[in-house]
């Protein structure tokens, strides 16, 4: 028999932030960065923890250099050949411990993510990536992977239920992607029906993950400034962004005039057009469920950054967090049927 949840789900156009009364003087004044120490690695990580995505539009090389300026990270996508990881390792050892080198859970990809960390040990981070982080099999994956690396921390999804999370936890993944369908290129719940509102994934999911000292990255659906405070106000430990990053200099493909305007490609991991360049072409045994879109060219990524961070900063003032670990204890969400004024959308 089917059954119906009917708790009610939120999204992040679901709510607005109350803000609170509040001692700090300036924004200038909220440190955004946060120090970790992993479940099963046991490493420790400090930086701000904004992620870019694992896409091969914008999870690049020239992104990761930028990012860890700042001290925030990239999750590099996995189509990169070993020779050109070397060369960004040469030129660029700053970067190593702001990156983590990304596989799917097929033999070939776990041959060439084995090669990537034997050749450059100062990557200390792994990014299994699946659109179905349910599987019994990707369970058996994350397990056999930490067993070959017991040293390095382990990001695993992408899931959005809290029994899914303790389960990638305890079988060795550090941090949890969560996330099912809300990316701006995905159509995971177009094509199948399948997902769960972001919002309530990240709530219920962080609270499933610091019962175990396990933490989470909130993956998709941040379309401004304020959907990334709504994550870290949700309980995310970090936040993962694709299409905010995508149009920018540092992001992949050439420059598209179009009417007169300058344009990037951006697409999906399970669109026809990412099939078709790394597999050939989708299977017949599945369906696309990513679509390409061209985005306006938005020139250096470095505005996009400060426009970003200066929003996050802001909502720690409305609510009086000094710091970001200070802001998901200072968050009350409020439900809305409005998020701004459109009248000059």
């Amino acid at each position: 028999m089917p059954r119906v949840d009917a708790d009610l789900k939120l999204d992040f156009k679901d709510v607005l932030v109350r803000p609170k009364r509040s001692s700090l003087k300036s924004r200038a004044e909220v440190d955004l960065k946060r120090t970790f120490t992993f479940r099963n690695s046991k490493q420790t990580y400090t930086g701000i923890p904004i992620i870019v995505a694992n896409m091969d539009t914008v999870g690049t090389f020239e992104m990761a250099v930028v990012m860890a300026k700042h001290a925030m990270f990239t999750a590099i996508h996995k189509h990169y050949s070993l020779e050109e990881w070397k060369l960004f390792a040469a030129n660029h050892p700053e970067c190593l411990e702001h990156v983590a080198a990304s596989s799917g859970s097929g033999q070939n990809d776990l041959k060439k993510l084995t090669s990537i960390l034997e050749a450059i040990p100062a990557i200390k981070y792994i990014c299994l990536d699946v659109a179905n982080g349910y599987s019994e099999y990707f369970v058996e994956f994350v397990k056999s992977v930490r067993a070959l690396y017991p040293h390095h921390t382990i990001m695993a999804g992408n899931v959005v239920t809290g029994e899914m999370v303790e389960e990638l936890i305890i079988s060795g993944a550090d941090i949890i992607k969560v996330g099912i369908g809300p990316g701006s290129v995905c159509t995971t719940r177009i094509k199948t029906g399948v997902g769960y509102p972001q919002l309530s994934a990240v709530i219920e999911c962080a609270d499933s993950a610091h019962g175990l000292k396990g933490h989470i990255i909130s993956d998709g659906g941040c379309n401004c400034p304020g959907d990334v405070a709504k994550a870290f106000g949700a309980g995310a430990d970090f936040v993962m962004i694709g299409g905010m990053f995508a149009g920018h200099d540092q992001s992949a493909g050439d420059i598209i005039e179009r009417n007169g305007k300058k344009m990037k490609l951006f697409y999906g991991m399970s669109s026809d057009t990412a099939m078709k360049k790394h597999a050939g072409g989708v299977a017949d045994y599945r369906a696309s469920e990513g679509k390409t879109v061209e985005v306006p060219y938005k020139g250096d990524v470095e505005n996009t950054i400060l426009d970003i961070l200066g929003g996050l900063r802001s909502t720690c003032t409305y609510v009086g967090a000094a710091k970001l670990k200070e802001l998901s204890k200072r968050t009350t969400f409020i439900r809305v049927t409005q998020q701004h004024n459109e009248v000059f959308s």
